[in-house]
């Protein structure tokens, strides 16, 4: 039996996640969200060379700046996966609410 998509996951289409940058991850938390991912696809079959590199950058300096901001840096990560296994996408979406609601929500001050 398949699982479906989380209902509290938005998804955000781009032509590649190397067009994403660091802004682009950083609103979603200002405007209230929890956890932000990035699911691309495998580095060895990037249609776009390098796109899923420069996401896996911008991800890694969004974590530099989470915890500067005393934000836990695990609440944004990026995923490879093959662009046909949309169940992978599903367990992947399953895998980021769990740890988010493990980290409970964000306090602001």
């Amino acid at each position: 039996m398949k699982k479906a998509l989380p209902d509290n996951i938005k998804i955000i289409q781009v032509p590649c996640t190397g067009r994403i940058e660091t802004l682009h991850l950083l609103k979603p938390f200002e405007e209230g969200a929890d956890g932000v991912y990035v699911a691309g696809c495998q580095e060895d079959s990037c249609q776009y060379i390098s796109g899923i590199t420069k996401a896996a950058k911008r991800v890694k300096q969004v974590k530099g700046i989470l915890e500067g901001l005393s934000i836990e840096p695990e609440r944004i990560d990026v995923f490879h996966m093959s662009a046909g296994k949309g169940q992978e996408f599903v367990d992947v979406a399953d895998q980021m609410v769990s740890t988010v609601k493990k980290l409970g929500p964000i306090l602001t001050a």
